[in-house]
């Protein structure tokens, strides 16, 4: 599943995400230029670090993918479910403001993308046509199906069920995703899986979000494959909000729009 393992691993792949000809990345925090604490890798300026810092890590972002930057998109998250149909004639600075979980895009080298710093990201690619999509799921969005709701607006894009492979990347996994019993209630009863992914043996309750999100795509039809990593467990690859605070930085997940594959003749 892990294409690259090395702890200075610039980013990660889905390999079936990388078969399907998927231009991606989970970005570590390692081969950026931002100086301690946010080290080296950053993609948010808004906990203090140098935004030249910042704009350079996402040029050497977007070098990686093989876009311009101008196509490479983020928007400003708010732990929600609402998405965002990007075409590539749209300003980055504009987009960055608008307000949304989910990046979509059918336009062949657009670059749809998150931020994390525990949080889950996931990178959906549709083998037909060739369209993708990026979705930010914290906690709230996963009690509320972000990634249900990223499959749909891609679909909607499409026009149709599509041929979707997902990949859930490193995030804050269950061994460190301590919760109070009110959100551990929330996201058993709203996970489909019940008690399964509430840890109780411990002092306070732990949830495995990413068996939640896994299901939920999975009950949607999609295809799903993990790239693994613990955030909050892994510092020297990892940012993490659970672990570093107000002063940690983001890293970035983001997939590029590729051309549809040609019809098969009959």
């Amino acid at each position: 599943m892990l294409a690259e393992a090395d702890h200075q691993a610039l980013a990660l792949r889905g390999e079936q995400l990388h078969a399907a000809g998927f231009r991606h990345a989970f970005f570590t925090r390692g081969g950026g230029v931002s100086a301690a604490p946010f080290a080296t890798l950053n993609f948010f300026s808004g906990s203090g670090d140098d935004p030249d810092a910042v704009a350079e890590n996402y040029r050497r972002a977007a070098a990686h993918l093989d876009v311009p930057v101008e196509r490479l998109y983020v928007l400003s998250q708010v732990h929600g479910t609402d998405h965002h149909v990007l075409t590539g004639e749209e300003a980055r600075h504009d987009v960055i403001q608008w307000r949304g979980d989910v990046t979509v895009s059918g336009t062949t080298g657009v670059a749809c993308g998150v931020r994390t710093a525990d949080c889950v990201a996931i990178l959906v690619g549709d083998r037909a046509s060739g369209a993708a999509a990026a979705i930010h799921s914290g906690w709230r969005g996963t009690a509320d199906n972000a990634a249900g709701a990223g499959v749909a607006a891609l679909r909607t894009l499409v026009g149709g069920d599509g041929d979707l492979v997902a990949a859930v990347g490193p995030h804050i996994e269950r061994c460190c995703f301590e919760v109070g019993p009110e959100v551990a209630k929330t996201l058993a009863l709203r996970s489909g899986l019940g008690d399964r992914v509430v840890d109780a043996s411990r002092t306070r309750p732990h949830v495995d979000l990413r068996a939640i999100v896994a299901h939920q795509l999975e009950a949607v039809g999609v295809h799903v494959e993990h790239v693994p990593g613990c955030t909050v467990c892994d510092s020297r690859r990892f940012h993490s909000y659970r672990r570093d605070g107000r002063v940690s930085g983001r890293m970035l997940a983001a997939i590029v729009v590729k051309g549809a594959e040609p019809s098969t003749p009959r």
